[in-house]
């Protein structure tokens, strides 16, 4: 089964490649401005996420969930709290829901701490992770640490 590390910066605290895939951060380091080849916009305030690559980002009328990412519509649980599918990729929990285990075909393993993912395994016979499944990837990643950040007070940009 082929495996695709997550690569981390020296503090662990920013994921800067995805495989082979580096990511690029703003001046200040907070907020990922390119994933690979692909660019990310933000809106005006620069809080939420509007664009991956060609794909744009729906948020409810809120503005505070997003509900489909390009042409993909995205579902929660009951509750409307936690992403249960992005697009034709379902996600599925473990530890009470805490921590993302499965999107679509790939499997991610956390650290010892399971605080944060640091390999995800493709299914046997995968060729690679392609742009499909990396921004699948990149969008769940990055929706579980802006709603961890979210939780505990901090920042999110």
């Amino acid at each position: 089964m082929p495996v695709i590390e997550l690569s981390y910066d020296r503090l662990g605290s920013r994921l800067v490649g995805v495989g082979s895939v580096p990511l690029a951060y703003d001046r200040w380091g907070s907020r990922v401005r390119q994933l690979g080849q692909l660019p990310l916009e933000y809106d005006q305030l620069g809080s939420r996420l509007r664009s991956i690559g060609d794909l744009v980002i729906e948020y409810d009328r809120w503005g505070s969930r997003p509900v489909a990412l390009g042409g993909w519509r995205l579902g929660y649980d009951r509750l409307g709290s936690r992403l249960r599918q992005v697009g034709p990729y379902p996600l599925t929990y473990r530890r009470w829901g805490s921590q993302v285990e499965t999107i679509g075909p790939m499997r991610l393993h956390h650290d010892r701490l399971g605080n944060r993912p640091k390999r995800v395994e493709l299914p046997a016979g995968s060729a690679g992770l392609s742009q499909d499944l990396l921004i699948a990837l990149f969008f769940v990643l990055h929706r579980v640490e802006r709603t961890r950040e979210q939780q505990q007070g901090q920042p999110t940009n």
